[in-house]
């Protein structure tokens, strides 16, 4: 790099976010931080300020970002913003370099469309980003020549290995799963599991909601339809394969038969330092894997009949994609209610279900409008039901 990287990180008090802040204090004579937004923690987000400096720094709650704007008073350097408005605003400063979009939820999909028409790069982090609004977010980036670096672990791998190979030559998406702490438990056997039990991932430490739907291979069916986008491919060439260890991150299988995989230890910190440096490696004090160490990998089919996140997230995709902000914002809120206890597990599947029996006139191509008021009419509908 000739000069220091402007870096605006939405969700920068999440998962994600926090790591990247991580690589950015380890790497920064490379990094510098225009801009930090989250949704309405106000604690971490004063102390991401003291560190980091940025010039601007947004809660999307208006009485949070208040609370900063008098906690961080003496700060002259910084000016503080709330609202979509102010996500907007940041995305598209002129001298941001790159937008990492970090938020969870459909919050950040608005601003990462900004951020595109304003020809900024994206590191990509938000799933309903391409879940829901990808019909309309790759011709953008094609248009204003943006481009995605996935931050996801398993899309990173998959962009790894399709460097300098021949798209034309792929013939499968092999995405790879851990199956979440209920791999190989019967339908039974989850009839009572408790909170805790589905929070217990056996190899990755994420937040609260993607660690709940990597319990109900959910998040695994929303990757199905990211990767469908990132990788213009068709859904059905992209095949999913439960490999418990997670060390090989996903694999792409060529028209010659060849199969690249990109293996590595569970740490996001690699994938989100790779898009960081628009697919140029660095070196990285972690651990490394020690194949010595390894006493076997294993790859198994899902379950389709007990864990139905995948199954529903493809047959959402078939009918028109506006069943894929369905499929998401009833997940959204199945998961919610899970956590608060009020349904059961299972019942995540059963509030999905429940919600793909709406009927829409605007299925096959909505707009980012339409795609905002189906989530509305979904939070609505299942808030009724449920």
């Amino acid at each position: 790099m000739n000069r220091k990287k402007n870096l605006v990180v939405l969700g920068s008090t999440g998962s994600i976010g926090t790591q990247t802040l991580e690589i950015v204090r380890d790497k920064k004579d490379d990094f510098s931080i225009l801009a930090l937004a989250a949704y309405s923690n106000v604690e971490l987000m004063e102390k991401q300020i003291r560190e980091f400096s940025p010039e601007y720094a947004v809660l999307y709650d208006k009485k949070a970002a208040d609370d900063l704007a008098l906690k961080v008073s003496d700060l002259s350097s910084v000016k503080v913003l709330f609202g979509m408005e102010g996500l907007e605003f940041i995305a598209t400063l002129d001298k941001n370099d790159m937008l990492v979009a970090a938020m969870v939820g459909m919050i950040g999909i608005r601003p990462t469309v900004a951020a595109i028409n304003a020809g900024k790069d994206i590191a990509l982090a938000n799933k309903e980003t391409l879940v829901t609004a990808g019909h309309i977010i790759i011709p953008l980036c094609k248009e204003k020549n943006v481009t995605l670096y996935p931050v996801d672990s398993e899309h990173s791998a998959i962009f790894q290995c399709l460097k300098a190979q021949d798209r034309s030559m792929v013939d499968k998406i092999l995405l790879t799963a851990s199956g979440g702490p209920f791999l190989g438990r019967t339908y039974d056997d989850l009839k009572d599991v408790s909170l805790k039990d589905a929070l217990n991932h056996p190899n990755w430490a994420m937040g609260k909601k993607i660690t709940i739907d990597s319990a109900s291979l959910v998040n695994k069916g929303l990757e199905v339809i990211e990767a469908k986008w990132l990788f213009d491919v068709e859904i059905e060439d992209v095949e999913v394969i439960i490999h418990p260890q997670s060390i090989i991150h996903s694999m792409v299988q060529f028209k010659d038969n060849a199969v690249l995989a990109q293996l590595g230890l569970p740490d996001m910190k690699l994938p989100i330092q790779y898009a960081l440096y628009e697919g140029n490696r660095q070196t990285m004090p972690n651990r490394k894997i020690d194949f010595f160490e390894l006493s076997k990998i294993d790859f198994l089919k899902p379950d389709h009949d007990t864990f139905k996140g995948i199954k529903l997230a493809t047959e959402s995709y078939k009918r028109g994609y506006v069943y894929t902000t369905v499929f998401n914002a009833a997940n959204e809120i199945a998961n919610r209610y899970f956590q608060e206890g009020r349904i059961k597990f299972l019942q995540i599947y059963d509030v999905i279900e429940e919600a793909l029996k709406l009927d829409f006139d605007y299925c096959l191509t909505p707009s980012l409008d339409e795609i905002l008021n189906a989530e509305k009419e979904v939070y609505g509908y299942i808030g009724s039901k449920f």
